[in-house]
């Protein structure tokens, strides 16, 4: 089988990607390789990917509907696994126009493009950040999320919407998938864990937003990459017992669903900064903040729906997950380890 992933010099399609070439599949990347963090860190990703026999690799744009069109007429893959975006809760308050083009308009690209090329299943990420304003936890796909704070979280929510219309209108099975706090090696260079890591081992402040008061559902990122390997290879089915009087959001009487892939156990703050001290052997300078714009205090995801539909229960946890990447990040940039 032929799997496109979109965002594979990204953090979760780099894996994803790896994932799916170890399993034996044929894997068409596709990636724009933008700036928007350090670009060595996506080619080298890249590097090893093109390792395998079994890669192609297409270096576009998905705001160009002429290239993406291109490329599935020549490659027609089967599956797509959609991971590309624009990231990021903080830079969607300063640039909302990035995320309308990348996460709307490409959203839409890959939707025409799977809908004319009878594509058996769209995969494509969502985030927890579609939540928003919800305080019932852990968060549910059952439950309503019309109330996002950041406009990032509000492009995944069109996306979601997107998807469902396909869905109904072509008979296109999409799947997507609400990832809560990824972590891990090869990740971002602007998400909390690599952040930390690096200033503590530079003796800079640390930014703890809302005093350090927050929880986070990190989830590390074998267990994000299981969860979309498994929800791949299973195309959803019309939802027998759903009801207009009474809707069910995680699914339809069209080919749709929606999964939440989060560790189901939401840490402190707090606690993650001190496994990160732990692990490096260096104490943290925090520099407490109050709360920033488009954030949450908290996010804890309900599971449920991976358990009893993939048969996925999420494994790790930051004792072992930090580890992990601070091994992986003291190799790759070549730092002498405190603890060494």
């Amino acid at each position: 089988m032929k799997i496109l992933v979109t965002g594979a010099a990204g953090f979760i399609g780099f894996h994803t990607s790896k994932c799916l070439l170890d399993s034996g599949f044929d894997v068409v990347g596709l990636d724009n390789v933008n700036n928007y963090y350090d670009v060595n860190l996506k080619r080298n990703r890249l590097k090893i990917l093109q390792d395998y026999a079994q890669f192609i690799f297409y270096e576009i744009s998905l705001e160009d509907q002429a290239a993406v069109k291109q490329l599935f007429k020549k490659e027609t893959p089967q599956r797509v696994i959609h991971l590309a975006a624009q990231a990021g809760v903080r830079y969607s308050i300063q640039h909302p126009g990035v995320y309308i083009q990348s996460n709307i308009v490409g959203m839409y690209h890959i939707l025409e493009e799977c809908r004319y090329n009878q594509v058996e299943h769209l995969v494509y990420a969502s985030t927890s950040s579609v939540y928003g304003l919800n305080t019932k936890y852990p968060f549910s796909v059952h439950d309503n999320v019309s109330h996002p704070v950041s406009f990032y979280g509000a492009t995944k929510i069109a996306n979601e919407l997107m998807a469902h219309s396909y869905s109904h209108l072509y008979e296109l099975p999409t799947t997507g998938l609400r990832f809560f706090t990824v972590y891990g090696p090869w990740g971002r260079p602007d998400m909390a864990l690599f952040l930390f890591t690096s200033a503590i081992l530079a003796s800079e402040p640390i930014d703890l937003f809302n005093q350090g008061d927050m929880e986070r559902d990190f989830t590390y990122i074998d267990d994000i990459v299981e969860g979309v390997n498994r929800v791949v290879r299973k195309i959803p089915n019309p939802d027998e017992d759903w009801s207009g009087s009474l809707p069910n959001p995680a699914s339809s009487s069209a080919p749709y669903r929606l999964y939440n892939i989060g560790s189901n156990n939401p840490v402190q703050l707090m606690d993650y900064v001190r496994e990160i001290e732990k692990n490096l052997g260096m104490k943290a300078k925090l520099n407490m903040m109050p709360m920033q714009d488009g954030d949450v205090r908290k996010s804890h995801a309900d599971v449920a729906d991976l358990i009893k539909d993939l048969g996925y229960v999420p494994k790790w946890n930051i004792k072992d997950g930090i580890k992990s990447f601070i091994s992986w990040y003291i190799d790759y940039y070549k730092v002498n380890s405190p603890t060494a």
